[in-house]
């Protein structure tokens, strides 16, 4: 006989296995392939994790040099997706339109149905090349600035800068960006990449996949989060008025975003690595107001409700100083996110079992039909 105690939200029910990565709340870490994220970010570029998600290894130069042609050489969008992304209503939210990419995407390549490893391989890639450029063109397009193609022998951080602003910023900034992105890439099975794993178990395609798993990202209780760290930061506008901001709002027992996480209980283990670069960006910028509200911040929701920071919670201000509009900071995440989602994708395709959870009858007993008359 089954057992009919509810898990919300399956708090606590390993449904699956992975090798992708794991997240150890016990002593705060997090790998990808077994390798220590932040580790990887002090070591690696942006390029080279995503190779690691994909394939299981770190790349060796000539496995490297090869990952990123395939990436340059798979950057352009048809001019058909170009037209329908710049003729998208202008109020539209960037991640709603990131989500009509990937599946404009999918009506486009001619290997949708086919869920062969080798195939799924290459729709990644695909996917990963040309969904940042499409973004960058609706980022533009909506400013009614014209469209920047992509750039040969430009990084996957450097390219996107570009396409986006028309300049590659210093390295700082671009490494800062690769480290949001490394730390993004994967986070074994959240709300989107169970979402994601959910669709593919049903034997639908990687571009259905990773569709549903945006629309599930753009939710503020999982990507969206950092699009909210920014709003309460101007909120609250100036350090002066931080201390008396989150006490007030803690005391009318409102959400703070950008803290807490559902599997981090002492910390999310991405934090000290993302705050290490927030800080760096905010120097080369010479703008220290969000540090300052950052920290009082902190401060506060630690000492009062012993509620740590999210990895949201740096990332938010670090891409507004680099000059994202806010709404676009979840994009972002959707750009590096691909790698996770796409690994896991392949494989549940690999060990496929359909995913199909039972429920708890909770409605009306059984009762009779009265015809219309007689209601």
């Amino acid at each position: 006989m089954m057992s009919e105690e509810i898990k919300k939200g399956l708090l606590g029910i390993v449904v699956d296995e992975t090798t992708i990565s794991q997240v150890m709340p016990d002593i705060n870490s997090l790998t990808y392939r077994g390798y220590a994220v932040q580790d990887l970010c002090e070591k690696c570029n942006f390029e080279e994790v995503a190779y690691l998600v994909l394939n299981g290894d770190l790349p060796k130069k000539k496995e490297l040099k090869k990952f990123q042609k395939q990436i340059e050489e798979n950057r352009n969008i048809t001019i058909n997706l170009r037209e329908i992304v710049k003729h998208m209503p202008k109020k539209s939210h960037p991640m709603d339109v990131a989500r009509t990419i990937v599946s404009v995407l999918g009506l486009e390549d001619k290997e949708t149905n086919d869920n062969s490893p080798e195939a799924n391989m290459r729709k990644t890639i695909r996917i990963f090349a040309k969904t940042p450029t499409a973004i960058a063109a609706f980022f533009r397009a909506r400013k009614g600035k014209n469209v920047i193609p992509p750039k040969k022998k430009l990084s996957f951080s450097e390219n996107f800068f570009y396409m986006c602003f028309g300049k590659v910023p210093s390295k700082e900034i671009v490494k800062a960006f690769d480290v949001s992105l490394i730390l993004y890439a994967e986070h074994s099975f959240n709300v989107s990449t169970f979402t994601a794993r959910t669709i593919t178990s049903s034997l639908s395609d990687i571009h259905g996949a990773i569709t549903g798993a945006i629309a599930s990202l753009k939710g503020p209780l999982h990507g969206g989060a950092n699009e909210e760290v920014m709003h309460m930061m101007n909120k609250i506008k100036k350090p002066e008025n931080a201390l008396k901001w989150i006490n007030k709002t803690l005391d009318k027992k409102e959400v703070v975003m950008g803290f807490g996480h559902r599997v981090y209980k002492k910390g999310d283990s991405r934090v000290p690595t993302m705050e290490k670069y927030f800080k760096k960006v905010s120097k080369v910028k010479s703008d220290k107001k969000f540090i300052k509200i950052y920290d009082i911040v902190k401060k506060v929701m630690i000492d009062r409700k012993n509620i740590h920071p999210n990895v949201d919670y740096p990332t938010g201000p670090t891409y507004h100083l680099m000059g994202f509009d806010t709404d676009f900071f979840t994009p972002i995440f959707v750009i590096s996110r691909i790698t996770g989602w796409s690994a896991h994708i392949m494989e549940q395709h690999a060990a496929n079992k359909l995913i199909r959870p039972l429920s708890k009858y909770s409605g009306p007993e059984h009762r009779k039909v009265m015809l219309l008359n007689q209601r």
